[in-house]
């Protein structure tokens, strides 16, 4: 058997490991131990990281759609197809009738080429990936305050850290091998952890200091930190007059947020805020993490720009083993960010609209006249469309049947375009809409890299020939430009792409494959001799001067009311991964958790004569479904959790589409529903 280093395909951890493969096919999954990250160990998502690349009913032939169903066809006529049509709606309805969806769970060089197909070839901005559903807000609020939408820091420098606040991260569920770090951290050196959290999760049990506030309140809780700290004098003033402009007007903006206050709208004892308050600032090495929780909001830019104002308050930016650390949810949602798979900017965050940028591409791609107005996100892309102002549409690798919120609504959308093509590896809930699928390469049988939540650039390897007739996602797109007549694309291995990628975008300027071998580099890396950055912000910000950005508490855009009495919000379980498109087809997964479920508190349960396992109807505004109860004292009084892997319960049919003004993400994580037990 032969063992092939790659890079795991799951959360934005980014673990090293061996691909062990038999006769073509994929056989085991094994840990490295001298990847920083993995470090001899997996989750269990690792360890079955290849089953479903086995799987029988993967894509293995292009298909059309043939009277309500599908039919194979040779690549020659599906991308024939593809191409005209795509072709016909640019030149009748305009540039901007077309849409492309990008992939966090492809490489950073296919989400380079969609990019500049959607530029160069057909001339729109029209790009977005789910990192608009999961981290947008960490890249407006970290840029506008740091200079940098990245986390700040390095996983391993979670060892030598001496506090972390967590929040808004169900770490030993996402995040596994980081949420050990971190249980490690406080078991073997005595670290301090403090938790924020509406749910009871399991880093709360290692928890100095466990805080609950109710969904939606983040503003309010980490404004009362500040206003803590700033009147007990423990901020950081001799760096906060060398490093950061801006602090009069946050000090006068969280004057009004007193223990008191706070606690009014977050449930947070006063006594408990104020004990955080001082231990976080009193400590050198603190890290502050987080995800999700923080950034599903209507608030989401707001939150990540209050938890930034507080580590520039403290001196916690700019050092080892501190920082602002937002653990990106997939395996290169930070890759996707970074190579310009957004509808405002190209790779390395350069602006659609400058003028030079623009020039500098369109002299590479050999183009002219890159549009300057930026495009649409995921959210206004399906808004269109249900409109029928947008008529064509073009994903690879997205599930937004089941990921998007308000998931009735996305299906009107797909029902109404004149054209959709997918690129998937397996039949999902969304390509079972399009007009043309095209059957894609999985991560074990191509060549690439990938970008984890640390920022390092590493390398996912080709270990089996793909199965049947599929293709490398870079292969098609390369294909469908060519018949679209632009020789831009024209590409024989991703090294190619990757060094073009180099060519035009700063941050990952001195990287080649050879330089990346065998376990990456972390960006910026500007040069061919740089040694890649461990810690962002060593000595002045990306920006110059670090920017506090004060924020006012707003509340949720639904909130619950007589009816619709409960707050839900969603998430994920450590066996599953998103859509569940290839956890739920992996059986050592699947055994644990083969269905969905809803937490409700017990209080709440007996009130509703719900017990454990009981068949319960969860309804908000816009939908409802049907699934079993979990009862548990993990959620509030008042609130309940439902995982959104599963489609049979599928728990974005509830959420909520309101946005945040600016990231433009969706609420996931707070909207009001009502619940019932199913009698019959």
């Amino acid at each position: 058997m032969a063992r092939v280093l790659t890079t795991c395909i799951y959360c934005g951890c980014g673990c090293g490991l061996y691909l062990e493969t038999e006769d073509g096919m994929v056989v085991g999954s094994y840990p490295s131990r001298n990847h920083p990250v993995s470090k001899g160990a997996l989750c269990v998502k690792g360890w079955n990281a290849y089953e479903f690349v086995n799987m029988l009913d993967r894509l293995n032939a292009p298909l059309i759609k043939s009277n309500g169903g599908f039919k194979e066809v040779g690549w020659d006529k599906a991308l024939d197809v593809v191409s005209k049509r795509l072709l016909e709606i640019k030149e009748k309805y305009g540039p901007d009738a077309l849409g492309f969806l990008s992939s966090a769970k492809t490489t950073n060089e296919e989400n380079f080429l969609m990019m500049k197909l959607a530029r160069a070839v057909f001339k729109t901005n029209n790009v977005d990936h789910c990192a608009r559903l999961c981290h947008a807000p960490t890249v407006v609020g970290l840029a506008a305050t740091f200079g940098s939408g990245a986390m700040t820091n390095t996983i391993s420098e979670f060892e030598d850290a001496d506090l972390f606040l967590v929040t808004g991260s169900d770490t030993t569920e996402q995040h596994p091998l980081i949420g050990s770090r971190i249980i490690n951290a406080v078991n073997d050196r005595g670290a301090r952890l403090i938790v924020v959290d509406p749910r009871k999760i399991e880093l709360a049990k290692y928890a100095t200091i466990y805080m609950a506030q109710d969904n939606g309140t983040d503003v309010a809780w980490i404004n009362g930190m500040m206003n803590v700290i700033i009147k007990e004098g423990l901020y950081a003033q001799k760096y906060i007059e060398e490093r950061t402009e801006n602090f009069e007007e946050l000090k006068r903006a969280v004057e009004q947020y007193t223990p008191e206050y706070v606690q009014k709208i977050t449930k947070i004892p006063c006594n408990l805020l104020i004990q955080a308050a001082r231990l976080y600032a009193k400590t050198k090495k603190a890290m502050i993490v987080y995800s999700m929780g923080i950034t599903q909001h209507t608030t989401g830019v707001d939150n990540v720009k209050s938890l930034a104002n507080l580590a520039m308050l403290t001196a916690h930016v700019g050092f080892a083993s501190t920082g602002v650390n937002p653990l990106r949810g997939q395996n290169n949602v930070q890759g996707a960010c970074d190579i310009g798979a957004l509808p405002d900017v190209f790779s390395g965050y350069q602006k659609v609209t400058d003028d030079a940028v623009r020039a500098k591409f369109e002299r590479k791609w050999e183009v002219e006249n890159l549009p300057a107005k930026p495009g649409l996100t995921v959210t206004e892309i399906f808004k269109k469309a249900r409109e029928g102002k947008l008529k064509g549409l073009y994903i690879m690798g997205e599930n937004p049947v089941i990921s998007d919120p308000d998931a009735n609504h996305v299906r009107q959308a797909l029902e109404k375009l004149e054209f959709f093509v997918i690129q998937e590896i397996f039949l999902s809930d969304t390509a079972q809409y399009a007009d043309v699928i095209l059957p894609a390469a999985s991560f074990a049988e191509k060549d690439g890299t990938f970008t984890n939540t640390e920022r390092r650039v590493e390398r996912i390897r080709k270990a089996i020939e793909p199965v049947g007739e599929a293709k490398a996602d870079w292969e098609i797109l390369s294909e469908i430009a060519r018949r679209c007549g632009y020789k831009g694309m024209d590409y024989s291995d991703p090294s190619q792409i990757m060094d073009e990628i180099v060519q035009l975008t700063p941050i990952y300027g001195g990287m080649n494959y050879e330089r990346l071998d065998p376990f990456g580099l972390q960006w910026p890396c500007p040069s061919k001799d740089h040694p890649g950055t461990v810690y962002l912000h060593k000595d002045k910000f990306a920006k110059g001067k670090g920017t506090f950005m004060p924020c006012v508490y707003v509340a949720a855009d639904e909130l619950p009311d007589d009816e619709y009495n409960f707050v839900l919000s969603t998430g994920r379980v450590y066996w599953h991964w998103h859509t569940g498109t290839m956890t739920r087809r992996t059986s050592t997964l699947n055994r644990e958790v083969p269905t969905g479920f809803v937490e409700i508190n017990p209080k709440d349960a007996e009130k509703l004569n719900i017990k454990k396992g009981s068949r319960v109807k969860i309804a908000s505004r816009r939908g409802e479904i049907e699934t079993k109860a979990l009862v548990t004292e993990k959620v509030k009084e008042g609130s309940v959790f439902v995982p959104f892997h599963f489609s049979e319960a599928a728990a974005n049919v509830l959420t909520n589409p309101a946005v945040d003004p600016v990231a433009k993400i969706p609420e996931y994580k707070v909207c009001a529903v009502k619940i019932e037990k199913v009698t019959s």
